[in-house]
């Protein structure tokens, strides 16, 4: 089995996933250059998506903004490729690093 290597911009640490933005952004009033998401519960998934009243996108902006501790308005301030990333670093957090088959 090979493994990916990480994105320069991407570092796994014990507490979950830390983002290089490509450039300063305003989360909770601060500017940064580094955004880190812990890995997520099952509990939160699920108030994430009773949050979201069926909506998909809102789901993810609601879960990704909890495992920032960030605004989701900050969230979505965040420039496109910068929110790439934080969805990459939080499927990145997500993946099994063994994988297997479910159903042989």
């Amino acid at each position: 089995m090979t493994t990916k290597a990480l994105p320069s911009w991407m570092e796994i640490t014990e507490e979950g996933v830390s983002i290089k933005l490509t450039k300063p952004s305003e989360l909770n009033q601060v500017k940064v250059d580094r955004l880190h998401l812990r890995s997520p519960t099952v509990r939160e998934l699920r108030a994430a998506t009773a949050q979201s009243g069926g909506d998909a996108e809102k789901r993810e902006v609601i879960l990704l903004a909890s495992l920032a501790e960030v605004g989701q308005g900050d969230l979505e301030g965040l420039a496109v490729v910068n929110y790439n990333r934080v969805q990459a670093g939080y499927f990145r957090l997500v993946e099994d690093d063994e994988p297997y088959k479910y159903n042989d």
